[in-house]
């Protein structure tokens, strides 16, 4: 109830700020030194005041009433409907325009109407010596006045209507909804606001000048010319200090979320990604969203590298349980010459790096082969190699349990599919030609050289020109001729700078 309370509190003296600049400054100094008044007729006309200030306040009370009581339902009462939680913000988000409703209908009416009858009454029965035209002059003057205390008060309700708008907010978040995007019924631009406020600022002055000036000159009959520029000093002081006021409420409701946005920006710098609270109704609630989309893409990139290092770890603490010692750095080295034969290709860096990854992973699934048939120290037979065949399909399947996010997907056909052949021989799918993965093709290349060149338990590593040699022959069958002529000439080049490093070493 408390952000209610001090809603209400703020309005309240914004109306009492908006009045006396207006209705009290504006208007009184136009009537009392405008016009040439003898004590009783003063006295009237303040009479007549006081009974349509009241009249105006009753009517003002009564519409304000109905314009709030969307919002403090949901503050009055402990249990509320999510509808009900939208309505108020959005009544909340439209106050400013309510508050503009009110002064242009109740205040003005229940002012000008009744001080209109009243004085019309005291010129008939002669309490007062003006002629009747100037009850039009009157009006003419009230709806200036009107206007310049509705924009006076839009302005301040905008900075007041902030607060109440974030404990709406975080209402709706206890309840596990959003109402940040509730449309644009409540929606008013910048450019609006500022076109209004800009004509009304530069006409009201010459408007009440002129009203007040022929009223003026009409009483001094053209005459007492000193005491008319006298008068006419005090109406320019008037004026310029209200142009300032509105001015100065115009700069402050631009420049104070520009601030808001900077400041949060800064934290954003310092490694604090924090949502700001959506309280604004023009371009800045644009700027706002457009932010919050950015630190929400933000966190959510930080939690699929978390979900991704989580996998790894998971990974390698289950490697290292179940490690094959005869093969260890080749996960390594597969991923390293894989990037040789990608860059070659002209992969764009993100597939680079996909294709790594899945080069680090492609034998995990070794992990799910029993120990007497991975760490067997001699030639495997045709069942046990069999049982070897299933470490694509095992591994793919363990990667797929881990639930990688998203952009992590791709990595999954390289683990699956790197010992499928080009002619279609390969297992575990028994896929051939273009029908392989990408990455399964490529790897399958770095695979078999590392492959051949390592020492297994019942081997030596043949040397790297006869494994050379062997892709070169089973390009286009046991492999994808592109990526092994790329491999073959990669190979090629980094041999004969070996040689030349070689040759200006000695």
């Amino acid at each position: 109830m408390k952000p209610f309370q001090d809603f209400q509190k703020r309005i309240l003296l914004n109306y009492v700020i908006g009045s006396m600049l207006a209705v009290f400054g504006v208007g009184s100094v136009f009537i009392f030194h405008t016009l040439t008044l003898k004590g009783n007729e003063a006295t009237y006309l303040i009479f007549v005041m006081i009974i349509s200030v009241v009249i105006m306040w009753i009517g003002e009370l009564v519409a304000y009433r109905r314009h709030v009581q969307p919002i403090q339902r949901v503050f009055r009462e402990q249990s509320v409907q999510k509808e009900e939680i939208r309505q108020a913000f959005l009544t909340a988000h439209r106050f400013p325009i309510l508050t503009v409703q009110r002064i242009m209908g109740p205040h003005l009416f229940g002012l000008a109407v009744p001080a209109s009858c009243f004085s019309l009454l005291g010129i008939y029965n002669g309490w007062i010596s003006l002629p009747y035209y100037y009850i039009a002059l009157a009006w003419s003057g009230a709806v200036l006045i009107a206007v310049m205390h509705a924009l006076i008060e839009f302005f301040l309700t905008f900075r007041s209507v902030n607060p109440l708008l974030a404990s709406l907010i975080k209402r709706a978040e206890m309840l596990g909804f959003s109402i940040e995007e509730t449309g644009t019924d409540y929606y008013l631009s910048i450019r609006r606001k500022l076109m209004v406020s800009s004509i009304f600022t530069a006409v009201f002055p010459v408007l009440l000048f002129i009203l007040a000036s022929q009223i003026r000159l009409a009483e001094s009959g053209g005459s007492g010319i000193e005491g008319y520029w006298s008068w006419a000093s005090l109406i320019v002081v008037v004026i310029l200090a209200m142009g300032s006021v509105s001015s100065m409420l115009l700069y402050k409701s631009i420049e104070d979320p520009m601030i808001t946005l900077r400041e949060q920006f800064d934290q954003v710098g310092k490694g604090r990604f924090e949502k700001m609270e959506n309280v604004y109704s023009d371009e800045f609630s644009n700027l706002v969203t457009g932010f919050n989309h950015m630190i929400t893409g933000i966190k959510e990139r930080d939690e699929e590298n978390e979900r991704l290092l989580e996998s790894f770890f998971t990974v390698f603490a289950a490697t290292l349980d179940a490690r094959d010692p005869y093969t260890a750095g080749h996960s390594e080295r597969v991923a390293e010459y894989s990037v040789w034969i990608a860059e070659r290709a002209g992969f764009e860096e993100g597939e680079v790096d996909l294709l790594r990854k899945s080069a680090l992973l492609h034998d995990i699934g070794k992990i799910g082969v029993r120990d007497h048939v991975l760490l067997k120290a001699g030639r495997l037979t045709g069942e046990e190699f069999d049982q070897i065949k299933q470490h694509p399909v095992i591994g793919y399947e363990i990667l797929q349990q881990v639930q990688l996010p998203e952009p992590l997907q791709p990595v999954l056909p390289g683990v699956r599919s790197h010992h499928e052949r080009f002619d279609g021989k390969g297992y575990p799918d028994g896929l051939s030609g273009f029908d392989i993965p990408v990455f399964g093709r490529l790897m399958a290349v770095a695979d078999a050289y590392d492959a051949m060149t390592s020492d297994r338990p019942y081997r030596k590593g043949m040397p790297q020109m006869k494994a050379l040699s062997i892709i070169e022959e089973g390009r286009g069958t046991q492999w994808d001729p592109y990526f092994a002529d790329l491999f073959l000439n990669e190979m090629r080049e980094r041999n004969e700078q070996s040689e030349r490093v070689a040759a200006s070493i000695k």
